[in-house]
């Protein structure tokens, strides 16, 4: 055999053909010979289909192409969108086909990131598909030479009051003479009337998942593209001082070595720097990097440590800190308290650690750069790679490959921009590859937080003056230089719109600078800010002797709608309108009210078992938890089950919405018991799934048991609510438990100490 490395470029789908379960059909996409942008799900417009407006193509046979704008990550967004333009417009569910929008401005935001997809776009979908059931009706109405109000649309075919019909394929070319009137004009369906939304439908992309045909960004083959693995700084901020690329080189199959730019001002979107190794195949790519030599400037930030960060942190929430809102009088009150209960609370970095590692390939041309990428925001591809290869925005075309999840890790384009660089440095087609090293070690992380919460009970336990101040790198590092404290969007994910009903209530902000790459994580700041409160408010109600769920009503409050800005708070309501979107305590209530109910609360538990409960209100959802555990004597825990009851308002499909509510819980495992991110020197001390760990079976209850609450209100986010509330909901139950109160995350040896 001859001794090169060619034939060890064994992609994963190609190991499972020679493998024993290689009876699976699979396939691999080859961008130089497919007919279609993607093999598998994602499918490319039919060259024949004739365009009826911005999402909505008809096919001669009859088909009906839906376009999805937006990245299909396992939350069913594909199947979602299908749901909401097939019903308004009549189609039948087996003659519609999902179309992968690439990036391009013309569908407005395109970032699948903070639970928006529907909340943003369910009207206007709606409206698209009226419109063209609008022009199938006009259409066979003038046909036929009858009144429109006549003819009825009705799964992809027209009948008028007498009986006779014509089908959506027979009036595609009279229905595109039909211009439909503006919006306001169109007839939209009754709630009554819908067939696939607010119903439970599978998953589009299903058959195509389970059976190997789904193309994520690892896929994607081009027939002369080469690999690139990128050996980057292992601290932000550092750069190569020097490098000894001769044994890599001399590695066969190995293309070049490239340095790659140095990031400029705040991160941003911009790749990180460092050596990249050209391959003709991964493993020699791999082996090269072993061999490279690499002296680093680690800069400004080699001197990190993160332990020695959070002794910091604690002691900037333990002093008097900026004001984010404020009503009474709190401090005087504390000062006088004579019951006073005191607690900090800290979480660490975590990273976002999707099962799938980045990955792009790039294709350079002079006058156009090609890009297949998982990413969560095409857009954000565009605008980067355009400003690092010194190109317009519209000369970069981005196709979005499925996501083997995201979580907020793939809205960050750094490495679609790696792989257009060296495309255009070497001339030819480049595939850049994350490993979970990669991924884990060179990340936009969480942030990092401290909490302190002090609260005077008056003679009956309650609260009667509240004060917390929170500290946490903040993300707006990411795009500003030198950034210490975070921006007003960050405090409002769960600290400004804090629910507590006191006559006293005081909220502070300390800095808090960033050390290294920080972005968004699923529920972003929600995640310690609920942590903290639904803790706190737990460690009230033992103080006062109190049940959690009856202290949890009456620390929240009566039925109201919040308006925090009353109280000198700045509040952007995750940019909806206040009057559609307020922040009703009612609901909040409700699904406290309906979980306690389906999970049987104050039911007699056996020893050594406990109940916690926690509610948060996030991206304008409102989710309410209960987990049962078990500690042994030993400190084991074991995870027996939860229950979640959630309002997001109108919802499309049922079974994604249990789904994602499911799935934003065991997510909240890992906020739980994963042993963070920490750093020394700078340096990320993780590497893989062995020392950063995220859920495994034994980790996770047997069930999750999801109550949707039914509500006409407009929709609201779906993909994060469940996740904040998970960490405090654990803990509570804990101390139920065993007794053993958890004010720091993560729960590591503590259960055994």
């Amino acid at each position: 055999m001859k001794n090169d490395n060619t034939y060890f470029d064994l992609n994963r789908r190609q190991f499972l053909k020679t493998s024993a379960i290689g009876a699976l059909v699979l396939g691999t996409y080859f961008v130089g010979s497919a007919p279609r942008a993607f093999a598998g799900v994602l499918e490319q417009p039919s060259e024949q289909a004739k365009r009826a407006n911005l999402f909505i193509a008809l096919r001669p046979d009859g088909m009906v192409e839906i376009t999805c704008h937006r990245s299909e990550m396992g939350q069913q967004i594909r199947t979602a969108i299908a749901q909401i333009v097939a019903d308004e417009m009549e189609a039948a569910w087996d003659k519609v086909v999902v179309i992968q929008g690439k990036g391009d401005p013309k569908y407005g935001d395109q970032n699948t990131d903070g639970s928006r997809s529907i909340r943003y776009n369910m009207q206007r979908l709606r409206e698209m598909g009226a419109s063209v059931r609008y022009m199938m009706q006009h259409a066979a109405a003038k046909y036929w030479k009858v009144e429109p109000q006549t003819c009825t649309a009705n799964q992809h075919v027209v009948t008028h009051s007498s009986g006779k019909s014509l089908t959506y394929k027979d009036l595609i070319d009279l229905a595109l003479t039909i211009t439909p009137p503006e919006v306001d004009k169109l007839t939209l369906k009754t709630r009554k009337e819908w067939r696939y939304i607010n119903t439970g439908m599978a998953h589009i992309d299903l058959t195509d998942l389970v059976t190997g045909k789904a193309t994520f960004a690892a896929d994607v083959r081009e027939p002369k593209a080469l690999v690139a693995i990128i050996e980057r700084p292992p601290v932000v901020g550092g750069v190569v001082k020097s490098f000894d690329a001769t044994a890599a080189k001399a590695i066969n199959g190995v293309v070049d070595v490239i340095e790659m730019p140095v990031p400029k001002g705040a991160p941003q979107f911009q790749p990180k720097g460092g050596i990249a190794i050209v391959a003709k195949n991964t493993w020699a790519a791999w082996q090269a990097r072993k061999a490279l030599k690499v002296v680093w400037d680690d800069g400004k930030n080699g001197n990190y440590n993160s332990e020695n960060f959070k002794k910091s942190l604690l002691q900037t929430v333990n002093e008097p800190q900026a004001h984010v809102r404020e009503i009474g009088d709190t401090t005087n009150i504390l000062a006088k308290s004579s019951n006073k209960l005191v607690a900090d609370y800290y979480a660490p970095h975590l990273a976002q650690a999707p099962m799938e590692p980045p990955c792009a390939t790039a294709m350079y041309h002079k006058d156009r750069v090609d890009i297949w990428a998982a990413t969560q925001n095409p857009q954000a591809d565009m605008k980067t790679v355009a400003a690092l290869l010194g190109m317009q925005e519209s000369q970069i075309n981005v196709h979005v490959t499925m996501l083997g999840g995201g979580f907020g890790r793939k809205s960050k384009p750094d490495f679609s921009a790696e792989a257009a660089f060296i495309s255009m440095k070497v001339g030819k087609p480049i595939r850049v590859q994350w490993t979970r090293e990669d991924d884990i070690q060179n990340s936009f992380y969480h942030a990092v937080s401290a909490q302190h919460i002090e609260a005077s009970l008056n003679e009956k336990g309650n609260i009667e003056a509240y004060l917390h101040r929170t500290a946490f790198s903040p993300i707006v590092s990411t795009f500003q230089e030198g950034a210490t404290t975070p921006a007003g969007f960050e405090l409002r994910l769960g600290f400004t719109d804090n629910p507590i009903n006191s006559p006293n209530l005081k909220l502070e902000n300390g800095e808090a600078p960033a050390k290294t790459r920080v972005g968004w994580m699923r529920s972003v700041s929600n995640i310690f800010h609920a942590f903290a409160i639904q803790s706190f408010i737990a460690e009230a109600a033992h103080k006062a002797g109190r049940d959690q769920k009856d202290y949890l009503l009456e620390t929240i409050g009566p039925d109201r709608i919040l308006d925090v800005t009353e109280q000198n708070a700045s509040y952007d309501n995750y940019g909806g309108d206040k009057d559609v979107y307020p922040l009703d305590i009612g609901k909040l209530r409700h699904v406290i009210e309906k979980v306690a109910e389906i999970s049987k609360w104050g039911r007699k538990l056996p020893k050594g078992r406990g109940l916690g409960i926690a509610a948060h209100r996030s991206f304008l959802t409102y989710v309410a938890t209960v987990v049962e555990v078990e500690v042994s004597d030993t400190g084991d825990l074991n995870v027996i089950k939860s229950w979640v009851a959630i309002d997001a308002g109108t919802v499309v499909n049922t079974d994604t919405v249990k789904n994602q509510t499911q799935g934003g819980s065991i997510y909240g495992i890992t906020t739980a018991i994963s042993d963070g991110i920490t750093f020394d020197k700078g340096r990320v001390q993780q590497s893989n799934f062995h020392d950063y760990r995220v859920p495994r079976m034994s980790d996770s209850p047997l069930e999750v048991e999801v109550e949707i609450i039914q509500s006409d209100a407009p929709p609201a986010g779906v993909g994060e609510p469940a996740t904040p509330v998970y960490a405090p909901a654990l803990c509570n139950a804990i101390f139920a438990a065993c007794g053993k109160r958890i004010r720091q995350l993560p729960i590591g040896n503590q259960l055994k100490a």
